[in-house]
């Protein structure tokens, strides 16, 4: 089998790559991956082997369809990762995520529909459904995404199964909830706290920290995405949950105790714009057609996370240094 994905250097695409190549999924045994990623802020090249006979790395743009056209042919699959994906850059500046999220999309249809590409997987997250005060979400749920980045998102996910019902390809749409673990980039809410922490320095806490998320180990994400892969319904939608939801002052407190700090570390900081109160995924779909089940219990997943921050600082340092330089 040849996989084609992009965004494959970032936190959760470069987790599935490696889960691949370790031969972690049995339906994917012996696989030969393809990563196209532009190695912007997010994307790093050190979230990948640096040779590996079953790995082909190529830098590139999704938007760029001459590149897909010479690389898609011979793949069996695309997984696309690919995103503009930070909700505080998209209030700065929405254009880039536009760009990325639904003309570039678009354009890996495009190209993979001409190359012949099988299965599709368009990875997605539960912010396209907005807010939740009491319930969750199931597939079939009205999209109503806040901020310009879940309002991207729901845009290239209604592209994809469009081009299903269009077209015939082979497309099924994941839905995630918020992911966690190791390489994640240090500007999402658990790396910057944890790495904060582990300098001394004090964690920000938006509003009254009474926002709720679900919280998914990035490895039973990748579970989620090749069982999906391999036994999905074409043209189906899929969420893919942790089953675990804390508001964001209980997360606080957790990584506050794993770090051994305490309350007069946090400062509490203006409210983000249009921020969602809370998010809860229904995966009985998914368990209940595919056998999905999250496997890494919240506090095994984040001492784990935890200790791995702590034990590589320098993959993280320098990604701080550059981030900090770039806001002066």
């Amino acid at each position: 089998m040849q996989i084609f994905v992009t965004g494959g250097a970032g936190f959760i695409g470069s987790a599935y790559v490696r889960a691949l190549l370790q031969d972690n999924f049995a339906g994917a045994v012996g696989a030969s991956v393809t990563v196209l990623d532009l190695l912007s802020y997010s994307g790093n090249r050190a979230n990948l082997p640096e040779s590996d006979s079953r790995l082909r790395f190529v830098q590139g743009d999704i938007t760029d369809s001459a590149l897909l056209r010479e690389l898609l042919p011979g793949h069996d699959a695309v997984v696309h990762f690919a995103a503009e994906s930070h909700v505080d850059r998209s209030i700065q500046s929405a254009v880039p995520f536009v760009t990325t999220n639904v003309v570039g999309t678009q354009v890996l249809l495009d190209e993979a529909r001409a190359a012949g590409i099988g299965r599709f997987v368009h990875v997605s997250t539960d912010e396209v459904y907005g807010s939740i005060a009491e319930g969750s979400w199931t597939e079939t749920w009205p999209l109503a995404p806040n901020s310009p980045y879940a309002a991207s998102k729901a845009s290239s996910d209604l592209m994809a199964l469009a081009a299903h019902r269009t077209h015939g390809m082979d497309v099924v749409v994941t839905r995630c909830s918020n992911n966690y673990g190791d390489h994640q980039f240090p500007e999402k809410v658990i790396p910057l706290f944890v790495t904060n922490l582990l300098d001394g320095k004090q964690v920000p806490l938006y509003g009254d920290g009474g926002n709720v998320r679900d919280w998914l180990h990035v490895s039973d994400h990748c579970r989620g995405i090749q069982l999906v892969l391999e036994k999905g319904r074409a043209g189906e939608v899929y969420n893919i949950g942790g089953g675990t939801e804390l508001s964001n002052r209980e997360l606080t407190g957790r990584l506050l105790d794993a770090c051994g700090a305490s309350w007069d570390m946090v400062r509490q900081v203006k409210d983000r714009k249009g921020h969602d109160r809370r998010y809860s995924l229904d995966i009985s779909k998914i368990r209940d057609e595919l056998g999905y089940e999250p496997q890494v219990t919240l506090d095994d997943g984040l001492a784990a996370t935890v200790r791995w921050y702590r034990d590589n600082r320098s993959w993280w340092e320098p990604l701080k240094r550059r981030a900090e330089l770039g806001g002066r």
